[in-house]
């Protein structure tokens, strides 16, 4: 089986591989495609929480990504975790000379313990410039209320928060509804003229560590190859949504998801 397109992640990495560039790579090779990676920090965790985190020297980072590009021109790139302001500056730097327009940025800044995994300055930055790279942008509640400054309560307000991301300059925002404590989940996404709400009854599970990033990494898989950005977002969460029911019920704390349960897709993933 050839892959469907080349995928570039941009993320850290998570000892335990439920969540970060390891759930990445899973996803993105579970669903057809080839992944490449730039490793920005290095965590020590499990599934009770981060012990450590590590970054890597900025530099370092910048070189994998326009090394790798230089050689195999990726057709769409997912950022994930950017644990500093010059992180984020030294990927930027990368991403002008790349010139990809398929950048999907998730937004790392708290693992699913609790650990703040991003500095306030950081979060500046990502908001001023990193934003204004993006094709779309997947924050969840509590992110999508550090970026916008705003208290998100119900649908309504996710959209609002979107509207208030899109002036920052991102082309596309889906907020992913996970967070809240209902029977539902509704993820938005909101573009400048459309308003689409994704429903799906809620999972009873402890066992959601690297939801985010999957969610992120499938979309962009299927946005990196050719998939419309609705589609591709409505593939996504169907992605997750199986990866969480089929858990492996592994660790003692928040346990991985089961990324080799891949739905039934043909292979132009129609």
């Amino acid at each position: 089986m050839k892959p469907k397109s080349k995928v570039l992640i941009i993320a850290g990495s998570d000892s335990s591989g439920g969540a970060g560039i390891q759930a990445d790579i899973k996803t993105v090779t579970t669903l057809g495609s080839y992944a490449m990676t730039s490793v920005t920090a290095v965590t020590s965790q499990n599934t009770t929480g981060v012990n450590k985190v590590v970054s890597i020297n900025p530099k370092i980072i910048k070189d994998q990504i326009l090394f790798t590009c230089r050689d195999i021109k990726p057709d769409a790139i997912k950022i994930g975790m950017l644990h500093s302001s010059q992180i984020i500056n030294y990927v930027l730097q990368a991403l002008n000379k790349i010139n990809n327009k398929k950048i999907i940025l998730d937004p790392v800044m708290i693992a699913k313990g609790g650990t703040p995994l991003i500095n306030k300055s950081a979060v500046n930055i990502l908001r001023k410039k990193l934003i204004k790279k993006a094709y779309l942008i997947t924050p969840n509640i509590p992110e999508a209320e550090i970026l916008t400054k705003i208290k998100i309560l119900n649908l309504e307000d996710k959209i609002k928060a979107a509207k208030i991301l899109l002036r920052l300059g991102v082309k596309n925002v889906l907020i992913k509804g996970g967070h809240k404590k209902s029977k539902f989940v509704e993820d938005v996404l909101v573009s400048d003229k459309t308003v689409n709400v994704f429903k799906n009854k809620k999972i009873k599970t402890r066992n959601t560590h690297g939801t985010g990033c999957t969610l992120s990494s499938a979309i962009t898989t299927f946005i990196s190859c050719g998939k419309p950005l609705k589609k591709s977002c409505e593939l996504g969460i169907k992605y997750v949504n199986q990866a969480i029911g089929s858990n492996p019920n592994y660790g003692k704390g928040h346990g991985p998801i089961n990324h080799l349960n891949s739905i039934l897709l043909n292979n132009r993933f129609k």
